[in-house]
């Protein structure tokens, strides 16, 4: 009966070693040890009449040819280029992500230019060109089903300009076509559960270098406290009505007691706080200067019409300080040149 074992002798065993061998001489990722186990499994097979010959001699080929390749690949330069090509794809891989995995303080690339529903960012050293820096992210609540764009956007545009204020307290050192941006779920992610919102400093222009965080992290007590008595003068300043007050005088009164109390708040924070000597002189001058201004503001708000309040409009803003302080930024290491605009050709 071909192919059958005489009874009671055993069936050959196969050589361990000649298998070992064919198996590296296949994935070639160490040649040399096939050869190796395939010239060790030889004399093995013939001194225990073991079965494993075939395979012990087709490892030893395979592996000969793979020393032979990766011999030529060394000489030519091949292999080097192959495992950089490697290595590039796998760091690209390893920085590419969903934008709704984005940390804060992540500087990325955007090969979409901030499109509505990007699907991948590059992640990147800040040092580096990027698009834009993550500064946080929140969820939103509220929604039993999908809002509609318009009404995340709403939420979405509050949100992040409080998280970006918070995360950009030196605004003089955010480049000026660098502004509030936003990953929102589409219609499709918020079906499976997406309620994220990633929020970010970005821009559509050119790619800008260097961090624009400077918060607690990154700012000492006194950076800090200055930032947080006087940015709240700049935020309200951006906030004054497009009406003049002839045509919505109340919404400009209610703006001008904004400024009051931004201006009050301002200088209560100045004198509530114990500066570095260096800075001790600025302060005073400043705060010397906001409660000229307060006086003036405060007619403002209470003007009892438009003439009124037109009256005192002009003196208001020549008291306030157009720098709000470079000097006591000066003395605290801070940036101390606002920001300037890029001119535009016509």
């Amino acid at each position: 009966m071909p192919g059958a074992v005489p009874y009671g002798q055993p069936r050959r065993s196969t050589n361990g070693l000649a298998v070992g061998s064919l198996v590296s001489g296949i994935v070639c990722c160490l040649p040399p040890l096939g050869l190796v186990l395939g010239l060790i499994a030889l004399p093995q097979i013939r001194k225990k009449d073991q079965a494993g010959k075939g395979l012990a001699i087709a490892g030893i080929v395979l592996s000969a040819v793979s020393c032979l390749l990766l011999v030529v690949g060394l000489v030519t330069g091949g292999i080097g280029s192959a495992w950089d090509g490697f290595k590039e794809g796998v760091d690209e891989a390893s920085r590419s992500k969903s934008p709704a995995s984005l940390r804060t303080g992540q500087c990325f690339l955007d090969d979409d230019k901030l499109e509505d529903f990007a699907t991948e960012v590059e992640v990147v050293d800040c040092d580096l060109a990027h698009d834009g820096e993550a500064t946080g992210r929140f969820k939103i609540t509220g929604f039993d089903k999908w809002p509609g764009d318009d009404a995340l956007d709403e939420v979405a545009e509050k949100r992040c300009d409080t998280i970006n204020t918070a995360y950009a307290l030196d605004t003089w050192a955010v480049p000026t076509d660098v502004w509030t941006y936003y990953y929102l779920p589409s219609s499709q992610t918020w079906r499976g559960g997406d309620r994220t919102v990633i929020c970010a400093y970005a821009t559509e222009g050119d790619p800008y270098k260097g961090s624009v965080r400077s918060d607690t992290t990154t700012l000492n007590a006194d950076q800090t406290s200055f930032l947080r008595a006087v940015n709240p003068i700049e935020t309200t300043v951006y906030a004054e009505p497009e009406d003049d007050p002839d045509e919505d005088f109340a919404a400009n009164k209610a703006w001008a007691g904004e400024m009051l109390k931004a201006v009050d708040a301002a200088r209560e924070g100045l004198k509530g706080r114990h500066w570095p000597a260096a800075a001790n002189g600025p302060v005073a001058e400043l705060g010397t200067t906001l409660d000229a201004a307060s006086k003036k503001w405060r007619k403002l708000a209470e003007a009892a019409d438009a003439e009124a309040y037109w009256a005192d409009y002009e003196d208001a803003w020549d008291l306030l300080p157009e720098d709000l302080g470079a000097d006591v930024r000066t003395a605290l290491d801070l940036t101390d040149t606002p920001p300037v605009e890029e001119e535009t050709s016509a």
